[in-house]
């Protein structure tokens, strides 16, 4: 499951509540979560400058900090201890802890600095987690193949590639909007499955657009290696992860 930190902070406590109802149930989520606008207000806190390029945080050794300050601190720990208030177990880490996440810098780190694409996964060790009775919570900090260098890796990318390489089919994006809309005969309505063609061309005709577009195009991202489909879905609504489970028909599946 992928988890944008916004949208965190504005979910119910009946969506843990469900998530330790799933656990008991043999079902364990796997959590990779954002925390873009606390990164931002913490920088903004501190006086340190960073900006965009193509959705990509320009990421120097200082921001670093504050990224995994924020995102291995602050979020990850407040992400535990909602679902630990339900009665689940759980357990946070960073990619950096058991070199969960290996990275390499990305294409166009002359612009972007310290920004990195997962080349592996610890599979073995978030397994590992799972087996002793815990829901493990992942920030998206990765380490270079020697050790010594982090890098800050978008948190859509880094779920996609956790979801990959524990082989699992079927990845759920957790938001603040009920899913793809479409307008038909002047009405809204959620689109139940779209597949990756059909979303491009909706984002060329318009029917997606704005902030939903990033928000596609990372879900896209994360179809990658084993994963079949990812689903996006709104975090408020009751019960979500356990009606996607049950294949309800909620949310938007995006399918290859």
């Amino acid at each position: 499951m992928k988890c944008g930190g916004s949208t965190l902070a504005a979910l119910p406590t009946s969506f843990f509540e469900d998530m330790r109802q799933l656990q008991v149930e043999g079902i364990v989520t796997v959590i990779v979560h954002g925390g873009g606008p606390a990164i931002s207000e913490t920088l903004g806190k501190l006086g340190i400058e960073s900006g965009f390029v193509n959705g990509l945080r320009v990421t120097s050794e200082a921001v670093l900090d504050v990224v995994e300050m924020v995102l291995s601190g602050q979020i990850n720990k407040e992400i535990v201890r909602r679902i630990q208030l339900t009665g689940a177990a759980a357990l946070g880490l960073s990619g950096v802890d058991g070199h969960l996440i290996e990275a390499k810098p990305v294409a166009n780190s002359h612009e972007v600095g310290l920004v990195g694409d997962v080349t592996k996964v610890n599979a073995e060790l978030i397994q590992g987690i799972v087996n002793m009775g815990y829901i493990p919570v992942i920030a998206p900090v990765g380490l270079g193949a020697d050790g010594g260098q982090r890098y800050n890796i978008n948190a859509d990318t880094a779920a996609g590639a956790v979801a990959s390489h524990l082989g699992v089919e079927q990845m759920v994006v957790v938001t603040d909007v009920p899913g793809i809309m479409k307008t038909v005969d002047g009405e809204k309505q959620v689109l139940p499955v779209v597949s990756v063609a059909e979303i491009e061309e909706m984002i060329v005709s318009g029917d997606i657009y704005g902030g939903m577009i990033p928000k596609v195009r990372a879900a896209i991202a994360c179809i990658q290696g084993k994963v079949q489909e990812v689903v996006i879905v709104n975090g408020s609504e009751p019960n979500v992860l356990s009606k996607v489970l049950k294949g309800t028909g909620i949310g938007t599946r995006i399918v290859r």
